[in-house]
Formats: structure tokens, sequence, C-alpha cells
């Protein structure tokens, strides 16, 4: 296995090249945005392998059990992998930008703070203070219903899956599902297919959407449909933490 100090230094392509006019502008347009290549499949792979690892988790959630779907997830404890953490803080900053735009104009009172310390520092103030960041596993017959991750009365609106495995080679099916609820009309679904390394970002409750009287909130949800053969493994990246 690489060690994950070496991985942990180049864990993701720097927040200030990467191009956030037109990711600011896919999740305002969409609720969510694909970053092609953002890990490296030596990084997949070593994330992948650390699943096995029991040290490194808090709890291990049967979806089945819970009527989640069918599968497994797996949130890390505290202190997180470098490389967990480096994401963590690095795509907050940028997001938050943003985050705080989607408020102002839903005339929601919130304001997120600049750093990511400081968001889990409110997080501890409200009694959550269990880390979110996970890894799931999906074989054939695997999939997720369809859900949002709040955790508690904090949360931030954006989260972060990235694709440790990749379709066609490690598994069939496994396609990640969005869905948003259009007033007055039934929910209209995207479906995508990241590549090994991709990452998604994405609503974690709902999107603003002009409307003729302003704006109102579009609300969204996420899944995985049915995995067909092989094995899925994503890593998912949450800025709050859970009661």
């Amino acid at each position: 296995m690489l060690q994950e100090r070496s991985l942990s230094k180049k864990a993701m392509k720097k927040p200030e090249s990467l191009d956030w006019s037109s990711i600011y502008r896919s999740l305002n347009e969409k609720g969510y945005a694909v970053i092609k290549e953002t890990l490296s499949r030596e990084e997949c792979e070593y994330l992948t392998t650390s699943y096995s690892d029991p040290q490194l988790y808090r709890n291990v959630i049967n979806m089945q059990r819970y009527r989640f779907g069918k599968g497994e997830y797996k949130y890390f404890n505290y202190p997180l992998p470098s490389i967990i953490q480096i994401l963590r803080e690095e795509l907050y900053e940028p997001l938050s930008k943003l985050a705080n735009q989607w408020m102002q104009n839903l005339s929601i009172s919130t304001t997120y703070p600049e750093t990511h310390q400081q968001l889990i520092e409110i997080c501890k103030s409200h009694q959550q203070q269990r880390p979110t960041p996970l890894i799931l596993r999906y074989e054939a017959g695997g999939y997720n219903t369809l859900h949002q991750d709040l955790y508690g009365e904090i949360y931030f609106p954006f989260q972060v899956v990235f694709a440790l495995t990749q379709h066609g080679r490690d598994f069939e099916g496994g396609e990640f599902v969005m869905t948003e609820q259009i007033p007055r009309a039934q929910s209209r679904a995207e479906v995508m297919t990241p590549n090994q390394g991709d990452a998604v970002i994405f609503t974690t409750n709902f999107r603003p959407v002009k409307g003729t009287k302003g704006y109102y909130r579009a609300n969204m949800k996420h899944g995985i449909s049915e995995v067909k053969s092989g094995v899925r493994y994503a890593l998912g990246i949450i800025f709050h933490d859970a009661t």
C-alpha cells in the first residue's frame, strides 16, 4: 500500500487551479458540478484498500438494516486521514462563497464562515461532533435509496462524492442519480456515471431557482442505482459533522 503521507500532498487539484466560474454556473443551473480527474488512480486505490482497516472508522452501517438500500458504508474517525482532511478544508472555502450567495438569494439568515474549522466549531456548539466523511461499498444488487445527508440542525449546502472505482471496468450499473422536485410537477432526474477519480459536487438539500416572484427552493435528493456486477466504491465528503 502507498504511504498515506505521500498521497496527502497531492490529494486534490489546488482550488485556485479549478475553473470556479464554471463550477458555480453548473451548481446554480443544475445543483451539481463534475470535476474530472480529481484523484489519481493511486489515490483511489489507496482509499479503497483502506476500507479494510477497522481503526480508521467510527461506525459501520448496513444499508438493508435501516432500509437505506443494499450495501455498506463506514464513517471515518477523527483524526481523519490527511488526504480526506485536505479535501475537506480546501474545497470548503470556495464553496462557502457560493453557499452564502444562495442563502442571500433565498432570504435565509444563515451565514457560513470563511474556514472549515470555524464551521466545525459551530457544529460543536450544537452538539454535532461526529465526523461525517465516509466510504461506500456496493456489490452486485447493491443500491442506495434517494436521500439527503443533513445530520443535524447545522448543515452545509454542498457535499462531494469521489468515484474510487471505474464504471465499465470494476462494476456495471451503479449510476449516480439526482432528483429535483419541480413545483406543482413531477420530479426531474439526472443520471451520471463519473469516471474513477472524478468528483461530483452537489447540493445537500436544495438549490435556489429564480422564478417570476424571486427565488424559491428546489429540493434535491441523491442515490445510487442498482449495481449489476462487480464492486463499486465511493468516497463522500460532507462538510458538517453529525449529532
